[in-house]
């Protein structure tokens, strides 16, 4: 996979098909690129799709300071430059959907359509935001053994299949643990995206896990409502990351929008 020398540091990587329609893929935390294998290999017949890996979150360069959404928004902006790439449409899931809402604000014209996946628009409280300093702070005294322990279990369905989880633990140990952190810590600070809803106008689809445990429900139908024709779509037996326990169903979603899109 490549790397590119951009804002700063060096962001890895993924560049597949040969399309002019461009598909941005922004991950969840505290994954990688790489949790975005199934969607690759099902787009990139019709599309180039790109992903990317976070600063200290898979093979990224992480900076010795942390960093924020914004700063996040701009790397995404340095790769699409470093690319040539000036429309694309865009699906995050979760963080991926807080970097997406920080993009857009930033950028807008990029925008081809939107899929905001298992995210939500508000802003952190103030005890959220507490809960993920002491998760920052215990991530660097104990590690990526312990961020596997306590974020798969609340990433996957009630009963998840072993191999997601075994695949699931493989994706999170491939980072840093300066990187969890800073992402953390990045969550906390986000301003709230919920007045950015109604300045989205480009074709947007919301998918949720049915059996999403970290984010209800109703954070996706308030997105829905909050962005004029946005459509949701429910994903069954899936929690947190549908891309990976539904992959068929989620892909659809992608599809339903991303196909229709004009260049």
């Amino acid at each position: 996979m490549p790397k590119a020398p951009v804002n700063g540091t060096e962001l890895n990587y993924r560049d597949s098909g040969t399309s002019k329609d461009i598909v941005l893929l922004l991950h969840a935390f505290p994954l990688h690129s790489g949790m975005w294998s199934r969607q690759i290999a099902a787009l990139d017949k019709r599309h180039r799709v790109v992903a990317l890996d976070y600063r200290g979150l898979g093979k990224s360069g992480m900076p010795p300071e942390g960093w924020t959404l914004e700063l996040l928004a701009q790397d995404v902006r340095e790769l699409l430059l470093h690319l040539r790439i000036e429309r694309a449409a865009v699906a995050g899931l979760s963080m991926g959907g807080y970097l997406a809402f920080e993009l857009y604000r930033q950028l807008p014209g990029l925008f081809r359509g939107l899929a905001l996946c298992d995210t939500k628009a508000g802003a952190d409280t103030d005890e959220a935001s507490a809960t993920r300093e002491k998760f920052a702070k215990t991530t660097i005294e104990r590690g990526l053994g312990w961020v596997a322990d306590e974020m798969v279990p609340k990433l996957l369905r009630p009963d998840p299949d072993p191999a997601t989880v075994k695949e699931v633990r493989s994706l999170i140990t491939d980072g840093t643990p300066a990187g969890v952190a800073a992402a953390q810590r990045a969550m906390a600070k986000r301003p709230d995206s919920t007045p950015t809803l109604a300045t989205i106008t480009c074709p947007t689809v919301v998918i949720a896990g049915e059996e999403d445990s970290m984010i209800p429900l109703a954070e996706a139908e308030k997105m829905k409502v909050g962005i004029k024709g946005a459509k949701l779509v429910k994903i069954p037996r899936a929690g947190h990351l549908p891309c990976l326990e539904n992959p068929d169903a989620f892909n659809r979603a992608l599809a339903a929008l991303f196909d229709g899109l004009p260049a």
